[in-house]
């Protein structure tokens, strides 16, 4: 199978640069920063952003595919007056370590044992937790781990049921039944700019609120030697997680956590199918079907803030 992206996004570069980590303002708020902050685990320098006093309740965001805390920037700091975040960058992504995929574990369960390392490192004992994508394995390997300190879930288009892997994820299947080269090669198509563009802005309403400056710093990323064999080892392991789905459904019944479901029902790699079976398993789920794709932050980030501050308000002490 041949795999095509046909972006919907404009072409023009964004002529004017900004900070990276900005310094912002809520009404009735002193500014505050954001810090790009690195730690050692496992041999491995490990970045992540940090915002917000360390004696709030913390709220540890996990990022997607082919992403990094970069796709946060905005979040971060909405919150970040009331909650202590953490948002980390996996090996391999951001500004994280990236060593040889011949010689590092390329892993869901390793990922979420690098960040289990970092917020006990923080001194983190409880935590709310954002699941987008990728961040949806990481995040419930942990739970199921230790479910006691997970304080409630902000689950935006990350799967944990059958019935959110439908055809997008077809030649992914192939790969895992087959770990083949050729099947390997056929995924290198989502690797690509025009992949990356088609990922941020298709199923979106309005593509202006999408900044050029996302395909850019994951291109960049994508294109480091080496990182496409990176991605070839995540899509793989990214089977390993199916076989947990049962696991994790049943955990959710046992405890019950609070959880806040906001889902872009636009998106052709997570889509709207994989959102419902959450409300049988978690009976209290808010549920909310936004019309956007894939990264949902981009087009509808002051709303899923919002959300996220009120959810945070009624299940944090």
């Amino acid at each position: 199978m041949k795999l095509t992206f046909k972006s919907t996004a404009t072409s023009a570069v964004l002529a004017a640069s900004s900070t990276l980590f900005p310094t912002a303002t809520l009404a009735g708020k002193s500014p505050f920063s954001v810090a790009l902050n690195t730690t050692e685990i496992d041999g491995l320098t490990i970045a992540y952003r940090e915002a917000g006093d360390p004696e709030n309740p913390t709220l540890l965001l996990l990022h997607g595919f082919p992403t990094s805390s970069h796709m946060f920037r905005n979040l971060i700091p909405e919150l970040a007056d009331s909650y202590h975040v953490i948002a980390p960058d996996y090996p391999g992504f951001g500004a994280s370590d990236m060593p040889d995929a011949a010689n590092y574990d390329y892993s869901f369960a390793n990922t979420a044992e690098i960040v289990t390392k970092l917020i006990d490192s923080k001194g983190v004992e409880d935590y709310s937790v954002y699941l987008m994508d990728y961040g949806a394995p990481v995040g419930f390997r942990m739970f199921a781990e230790h479910p006691e300190r997970v304080t409630g879930f902000i689950i935006q288009n990350g799967n944990a049921y059958d019935e959110g892997l439908r055809e997008f994820w077809d030649p992914i299947k192939a790969y895992w039944s087959e770990p083949s080269v050729a099947n390997g090669d056929a995924l290198r198509a989502f690797l690509t700019l025009d992949a990356t563009k088609w990922q941020f802005t298709h199923g979106v309403g309005d593509v202006s609120k999408v900044s050029p400056d996302n395909f850019w710093h994951v291109q960049y990323l994508l294109d480091r030697p080496g990182n496409q064999e990176v991605q070839l080892e995540m899509f793989l392991d990214y089977g390993t997680n199916v076989p947990e789905y049962p696991k994790w459904q049943a955990l959710f019944r046992e405890h019950q956590p609070p959880a806040l479901i906001v889902w872009g029902k636009n998106d052709y790699i997570f889509p709207a199918e994989g959102a419902h079976p959450y409300k049988a398993d978690l009976k209290d789920a808010e549920f909310h079907l936004l019309d956007t794709g894939h990264f949902a932050l981009e087009e509808y980030g002051s709303e899923i803030a919002s959300e996220i501050r009120d959810f945070l308000q009624r299940t944090t002490n």
